[in-house]
């Protein structure tokens, strides 16, 4: 599990859209990655942790699944996850849950 230092704020959809939302200081979050797939997709690559807080918090919030996985792929995306393990990911939270 990791937790938020600071507020990780997130503007939906386009720039400019003005539809934000902010994770708060504190706010645990994991990347909840089944282990026998960490082989593929390490849960502890600082380049997915922005994309897990962010969809966690969404869902918390009372967002449904495939709206807050398309926010989930829009992270990986400005963190420059490659295109093939964005959409492995993106299908894995919209589809499946872990715990």
């Amino acid at each position: 599990r990791y937790r938020t230092t600071r507020v990780l704020p997130w503007e939906i959809g386009r720039k400019g859209s003005g539809l934000w939302v902010e994770v708060p200081p504190g706010t645990a979050f994991d990347v909840s990655i089944p282990r026998p797939l960490w082989w593929a997709f390490d849960p502890h690559d600082p380049r997915y942790l922005k994309a897990a807080a962010l969809h966690d918090e969404l869902l918390k919030l009372g967002w449904d699944r495939v709206t807050a996985a398309a926010v989930f792929h829009c992270a990986l995306v400005a963190d420059g996850v490659p295109r093939a393990r964005r959409l492995a990911m993106l299908l894995a939270v919209m589809l499946w849950r872990y715990r």
